[in-house]
C-alpha cells in the first residue's frame, strides 16, 4: 500500500490553484497590472546577463506547492523593502541603478582558505532549480514566490568552515554613491552595510536557499539581484540581499535591525502568530495581490521541518 506523507505546509487539494491557470499566470500579468499597478511603472526584471541562459532552472518537486497560490510576479518585483535604495515599498525604479556586473562575493573567516569568487563562476559550481516558497514580511504581509537558485548548504560545503564555526554571517554592499538609501541623511545614518547572521545548523538546513533567479528568468534588481538568500520559515528581513562576503565566526553575528532596534528584531526571526511585534500583532497576515487576511502559522508552515532546530529555546520568543 503506497501512503503518502502530507507536508506541512500543503492544504487540500481541492484549495490548490488549478495548473492550467498557473501555467497560464504570465499572460495574465499584464491585465492584473494595469488594473492593480496602474501607474506604478514596470521596470526591467535585470539587466542581460551571462546567466540569462541558465533559467528558468528545473523545478524540485518537494518544494513545487507552498500551499497557495504563487503570487503575480509584478507585485514581487514592485512591492518590496529594499532599504539601500529608500525606505518606501516602491524602489523597483530606483533599484535598477543596482550595478550586478562585475559582481564577486567574498568568503572568509573560520575557513580552510578564504577566497573570493565572481557571481557567474559560482553558478558553476552548483545546480540550479526552482523553489516555490512563502515569504512572510515582520510587517504582517507574505507572498509565494518561485525562486530559482541552489541550497545555501551547497555554499557553506564550498567554504569548508573549520569546527570551530558557529555561524554565518552575510553582508551587503556598500555604495552610496549607486544607493540612494546608503546616502547621508535621515535614513543614511543607519550602520551600513546591512549584515544578517544564522547559526551553521540554520545554515546547513535543507530549507535554506540561495537565490540567484526568480520566474524563471534573473533574480530582478528590486529583489536582492544577483545573489540573495531566502529561508522561508523566517521573517524577511532576515533574507538578505545583494550579498557582497559571508564569513564564518565563532560569534554570533549582530544584524543590522537587531543593532537599531533588538526589542523588536532579534536574531531568531522566526515567524510566530503567538509572538506579536512590539507595535502590532502577528496573529494574521495580508496575502500580498488579493487582499485576503489568512491566519499566520508558526515558523510559517513549515514548523515540522525545523522546529528542532530550537530545541532549548522554547523560553525566549521564537521572533527575538
Amino acid at each position: 500500500m503506497l501512503i503518502k506523507r502530507k507536508l506541512g505546509w500543503e492544504i487540500p487539494e481541492s484549495q490548490v490553484t488549478p495548473q492550467a491557470v498557473f501555467l497560464n499566470r504570465r499572460s495574465l500579468i499584464a491585465g492584473l497590472a494595469g488594473v492593480a499597478l496602474a501607474g506604478a511603472g514596470t521596470p526591467a526584471l535585470a539587466d542581460a546577463d551571462p546567466s540569462q541562459g541558465l533559467y528558468p532552472a528545473k523545478l524540485n518537486s518537494t518544494y513545487k506547492d507552498a500551499g497557495r497560490a504563487i503570487t503575480d510576479e509584478q507585485y514581487n518585483v514592485n512591492y518590496n523593502n529594499f532599504y539601500e535604495f529608500g525606505t518606501s515599498k516602491g524602489i523597483a525604479a530606483e533599484a535598477e541603478k543596482l550595478r550586478i556586473r562585475p559582481w564577486e562575493i567574498a568568503v572568509d573567516g573560520e575557513v580552510d582558505k578564504p577566497f573570493t569568487i565572481g557571481i557567474d563562476d559560482l553558478l558553476k559550481k552548483v545546480a540550479l532549480e526552482e523553489r516555490i516558497y512563502r515569504h512572510r514580511c515582520v510587517e504582517a504581509w507574505s507572498m509565494v514566490v518561485p525562486w530559482s537558485g541552489f541550497p545555501l548548504k551547497s555554499l557553506v560545503e564550498l567554504a569548508k568552515p573549520k569546527t570551530d564555526a558557529k555561524y554565518v554571517r552575510f553582508e551587503t554592499f556598500n555604495d552610496p554613491e549607486m544607493a540612494s538609501g546608503q546616502q547621508p541623511g535621515l535614513f543614511g545614518t543607519m550602520p551600513w552595510p546591512y549584515i544578517e547572521g544564522l547559526t551553521m545548523a540554520e545554515a546547513m538546513h535543507d530549507l535554506a536557499f540561495v537565490v540567484t533567479g526568480a520566474y524563471g528568468k534573473p533574480v530582478a534588481k528590486s529583489m536582492g539581484a544577483p545573489i540573495r538568500i531566502h529561508l522561508p520559515w523566517k521573517y524577511g528581513f532576515k533574507s538578505i540581499k545583494s550579498i557582497v562576503k559571508v564569513s564564518f565566526v565563532k560569534e554570533r553575528p549582530i544584524g543590522m535591525w537587531e543593532q537599531l532596534q533588538a526589542s523588536e528584531y532579534g536574531f531568531w526571526a522566526n515567524v510566530n502568530p503567538a509572538v506579536p511585534h512590539p507595535r502590532w500583532s502577528q496573529a494574521s497576515e495580508q496575502v500580498l495581490g488579493t487582499g485576503e487576511r489568512i491566519p499566520t502559522q508558526i515558523y510559517n508552515g513549515y514548523g515540522e521541518f525545523v522546529a528542532s532546530l530550537y530545541t532549548g529555546l522554547e523560553s525566549e520568543k521564537l521572533y527575538m
